[in-house]
């Protein structure tokens, strides 16, 4: 199978997934190594695997076959578990043309994607309309707010080992003998390093063995080969023709969004070869300083709130979570404002708006408040949008929906609408989930209308929505049709 890198509040659930589809997981941390009392290699990763930055999912980046296998994997742990492939990848390079400059740094279209290419990343002054050739160096997963980050250089990534186009020689992230160490090793390798390339060891390197190395620098001459033969038919001058132009794209990258109900079932991975309280994996996403007292809290308790036979998948481990204590220490409380943070099925996400929290149950149950601006329509409903309408919308934690009634400054109805979605969480700062298209809608004289289920069909034809998740969005729809 494929050997991998695993990094991140997921990492000891994802190594025992890993291991038990096949895959090789090499490079693991000392804790790893401790809790799977197991012999890990050390070969350089076909995959990385990464937490994301807002800790929601995983990045998975590499060899484009092993990312398939990867990915396949990971999104196998749950029906709420969704994945996209990245348009824009790490290494990936492309000529593109500067649509904003914005603080730091400008922005360019590269597709379906925009990037940032930070200005000191660039020679000389960059303006709107200039155009640069660019190289992928941090991507971004589609539901964030941030760029992939550029730069202007080309280079092939690499744990071990990078080459760097129009560079020559070795170098390290290291100093002293153990750089002059690195440098002969590279000579003695002979990997046969393209002209116009030199060769980098990264830290890591400074820890590996011989045969890593070579196979690492094998890996990164191919990638160059494959750089090199792309480039040399690309045109010369990066700002000729139509632009934006991919030009290559030697490595493949996607990324895996967890639901509330996979962070479960990682919380059972987790347990089966270290103790594991209950919503474990939900607490560490919502807050960054909660991998502290959540390790706390294992380090005195073990698996806290879990019972012998409790798998903690899915619905069966809500009765155990600690909602109430998880809201206490880190929020929301009475009277904060958090963002309504609503993903779409193809990876995007956008908030609704900033709403007060004037209701918090300790079962569970948020209610939010919002006061509408502009003048439009109610989506679904038709009803007329008003500035000064108010919005109350009434989220539970797990629940597959949830529902927000309309009203005008007079008080008079102006429908409700009720969301199918992932199950809901409720963060410190945000309620979030992923919206399933399907929803069910009441109309100010009690009709009821069940609305968008062509969008779902089209979601689950597209490959966005599995067909187990699409299945559970109409099973939700059909009983809230019922029930209103």
């Amino acid at each position: 199978m494929t050997s991998v890198r695993v990094r991140g509040i997921y990492a000891t659930a994802l190594t025992g997934l890993a291991r038990s589809a096949g895959h090789s997981v090499v490079w693991a941390s000392d804790p790893i190594r401790r809790r799977f009392d197991a012999d890990f290699g050390e070969e350089p990763p076909a995959v990385d695997v990464s937490t994301t930055e807002d800790r929601l999912g995983v990045g998975i980046d590499g060899d484009p076959e092993g990312v398939v296998e990867v990915t396949e994997t990971v999104a196998g742990v749950g029906r709420d578990a969704l994945a996209w492939t990245d348009p824009a990848p790490r290494g990936a390079v492309f000529d593109a043309e500067v649509t904003d400059t914005v603080g730091g740094g400008a922005l360019l279209d590269l597709g379906e994607r925009e990037g940032y290419l930070p200005f000191d990343a660039a020679e000389g002054y960059v303006d709107t309309g200039d155009r640069f050739r660019v190289q992928v160096d941090d991507p971004e997963p589609p539901w964030s707010d941030a760029r992939p980050e550029l730069r202007t250089g080309v280079r092939t990534g690499g744990h071990l080992v990078s080459l760097d186009r129009g560079q020559s020689g070795p170098s390290a992230d290291a100093g002293g003998e153990r750089a002059t160490e690195l440098a002969r090793t590279a000579d003695l390798l002979d990997p046969d390093v393209p002209d116009g390339w030199g060769t980098h060891f990264r830290r890591p390197a400074t820890d590996a063995g011989m045969d890593a190395l070579g196979t690492a620098l094998e890996r990164a001459v191919a990638v160059a080969d494959a750089l090199d033969a792309a480039l040399a038919e690309a045109p010369e001058d990066p700002a000729a023709g139509d632009l934006p132009r991919e030009l290559a794209t030697p490595l493949a990258g996607r990324w895996v969004r967890f639901g509330r109900e996979s962070r479960f079932a990682l919380d059972g991975r987790r347990r089966a070869v270290v103790p594991t309280m209950a919503g474990h994996h939900r607490i560490k996403a919502g807050h960054r300083a909660a991998s502290t007292a959540v390790d706390f809290v294992e380090g005195v308790c073990g698996s806290a709130g879990v019972e012998e036979d409790d798998d903690s998948a899915g619905d069966a481990a809500d009765g155990s979570f600690p909602f109430e204590a998880t809201v206490r220490q880190f929020g929301p409380a009475e009277g904060d404002r958090v963002r309504i943070a609503h993903g779409k099925p193809d990876g995007r996400a956008f908030d609704l708006g900033r709403a007060e929290v004037t209701d918090l149950d300790p079962g569970g149950e948020v209610t939010l408040r919002r006061t509408m601006s502009g003048s439009g329509t109610y989506d679904g409903l038709g009803t007329r949008r008003e500035p000064g309408d108010v919005a109350v919308t009434r989220v539970t934690e797990g629940r597959w929906w949830y529902p927000t009634v309309y009203r005008g400054e007079d008080g008079e109805s102006k429908g409700t609408y009720v969301n199918v979605c992932t199950p809901v969480e409720v963060f410190p700062d945000a309620v979030s989930y992923v919206d399933l298209h399907v929803d069910v809608v009441r109309q100010p004289d009690g009709s009821v209308e069940r609305v968008d289920d062509d969008e779902l069909d089209a979601a689950e034809e597209a490959g966005d929505v599995p067909p187990d998740l699409a299945e559970k969005a109409r099973e939700v729809a059909s009983r809230l049709e019922e029930g209103l």
